[in-house]
């Protein structure tokens, strides 16, 4: 059996440096030479999962097809790599923590005292290596979240040392991804910063093999040349990570930087060429394309991009399909609910998404924008709320079901949107909504079918309410389309309007399936709509 090599990625100095887009960049170059490459993801936070946290802290929760919420670099990983990932490409310390006093409950321990070193980092261990029997991988990237320093993240990165003393140094790859911020009053880069992340390191025991140092501009030979003296790095190891428009081109950028000849010889691997015609072609389209179009995107959590994360790729990828840039527009759904007139929200939009979300707020005010896009031919599209909201919208307005509502929102004589019969029993919250990939069967000569251009589709899901069955004859009746329908249980999946040029929601989260190279059929479309709108 051959030898799986190991490469971690740690963070210093700040967060948000981008070890996600790092860690899917590499993962791009290797696997572009024709090795089989895993990326996984361990969080410090001690909640099992981020599916209970506010999006407002965590940003979106990224659902994998096996049902798994997880932490939205995941997201990078499946659309830099065209993977999918699972529940093996995240831990968390409440993961971790909850194996481990699980099994002391159950006496596996034997008696012994249990301690973060060895029952702890044995668990982390244990679920670093997990890939490593699945699937033949050449390499398995592993990024650890947080900041070097961090009191949270210490158990990973004990763990992080043991491993590299259990597969042996020829097996193991340290790379650190630091700061070398510019200092405008003095007109300098400074280095420091870098220095002591990697003196906190090697406290540790780590010694890093590579450094990415994220910059505003690239850096000189000189300032690499300090940085590997007093880091103990060869100067050609300390790679470049300067700032660029999209982050689409960071792995180009580490191409330039020969970061995969780099880590090939550090891990004595041999590999084919890389081959990035299609994504060079790809980075083209995104950073100079022929057209441009307007999107509103009318949520509720807008104040945290990273809470529609997924989309906002989404929108790049299929904008990339079209030769165009899309521009976001950020429409306030609680703001529009105060609101009498709302045309002045819409000028110079060329589209309509409603995106995910849950509880009362704002709802009212997607529904006005919903209403608004439906009676005005604006192309629309909804995503898991969206649907559920456009369907309450058309109740009202076209059905006259003036109360119509969703029961997560109010109890009413005509909840068209009404809670799964399996969710009604339910009480925890934490990884119970209808999670992961269902099939769903399309409807020929309709917008979804036209857009798939196929009968049968898996996408993933994560909510606990659904259209209403009892008024699916009503809804048809008026107009309604339902042209994507999970037959198991009969739930409706895709709705769509005919007198519209594009009016289509889906239940299930496309955007979590699309690609850099290879954007999702509804979102490709819905752009398409918007671009002849507003010719």
């Amino acid at each position: 059996m051959k030898k799986v090599k190991y490469i971690f990625l740690t963070g210093g100095v700040v967060s948000s440096l981008g070890k996600g887009i790092s860690a899917a960049s590499l993962g791009l170059l290797l696997k572009s030479r024709g090795l089989n490459v895993a990326i996984q993801k361990f969080d410090p936070y001690i909640n099992v999962d981020p599916g209970t946290m506010n999006p407002f802290q965590h940003g979106e929760v990224f659902v994998t097809d096996d049902g798994a919420e997880t932490d939205l670099d995941l997201g990078h990983y499946e659309r830099f790599l065209d993977i999918n990932t699972g529940k093996l490409n995240n831990t968390t310390t409440g993961q971790v923590y909850f194996e481990v006093i699980s099994r002391e409950r159950r006496g596996d321990y034997l008696g012994a005292t249990v301690q973060v070193v060895p029952h702890i980092t044995d668990e982390i261990k244990r679920r670093m290596m997990a890939l490593a029997a699945t699937n033949g991988y050449d390499v398995i990237i592993t990024e650890i979240g947080g900041t070097v320093g961090d009191i949270e993240s210490l158990p990973f990165l004990e763990a992080m040392r043991q491993l590299m003393m259990k597969v042996g140094r020829d097996n193991f790859l340290s790379i650190h991804l630091t700061l070398v911020p510019y200092i405008a009053s003095a007109g300098e880069i400074k280095t420091k910063p870098t220095q002591h992340s990697v003196k906190t390191l090697l406290e540790i025991g780590i010694q890093p093999d590579i450094l990415i140092c994220r910059s505003r501009e690239e850096l000189s030979v000189p300032i690499k040349e300090k940085i590997a003296l007093f880091t103990n790095v060869q100067t050609d190891c300390v790679i470049s990570g300067r700032d660029v428009d999209s982050i689409y081109e960071v792995p180009l950028e580490y191409l330039k930087e020969n970061l995969d000849e780099i880590v090939l010889s550090k891990l004595k691997l041999k590999a084919g060429k890389p081959n990035l015609i299609k994504w060079k072609s790809i980075v083209r389209k995104i950073t100079k394309p022929k057209h441009e179009v307007s999107i509103g995107m009318c949520g509720k959590y807008n104040s945290v991009p990273d809470a529609y994360k997924s989309i906002t790729e989404a929108f790049i990828h299929a904008g990339a399909e079209n030769d165009a840039r899309v521009n976001i527009k950020w429409i306030s759904a609680e703001e529009l609910e105060t609101k009498d007139n709302i045309d002045k929200y819409f000028e110079g939009i060329d589209g309509l998404l409603i995106p995910y979300g849950f509880g009362s707020r704002g709802i009212e005010g997607k529904i006005k924008a919903i209403r608004y896009a439906r009676e005005n031919k604006l192309p629309f599209f909804g995503i898991c709320l969206g649907l559920q909201c456009a369907v309450v919208e058309f109740a009202r307005h076209v059905c006259k079901l003036k109360d119509a509502n969703s029961t997560e929102i109010k109890v009413t004589q005509h909840n068209v949107i009404d809670i799964m019969a399996e969710q009604k029993e339910i009480t925890d919250k934490g990884g119970t909504m209808r999670l992961g990939s269902y099939p769903c069967t399309i409807t020929k000569d309709t917008k979804a079918y036209c857009a798939y251009r196929k009968n049968h589709v898996d996408e993933r899901h994560r909510h606990r309410y659904e259209v209403n069955n009892k008024y699916r004859e009503l809804l048809a009746e008026h107009g309604m389309i339902f042209s994507g329908i999970y037959m198991n249980k009969d739930l409706v999946e895709i709705i769509e309007l005919n007198d519209h040029p594009w009016f289509v929601a889906c239940q299930f989260h496309p955007e979590l399936k699309s690609r850099a190279t290879k954007a999702h059929p509804l979102f490709r479309e819905f752009i398409r709509a918007s671009l002849e709108n507003k010719k």
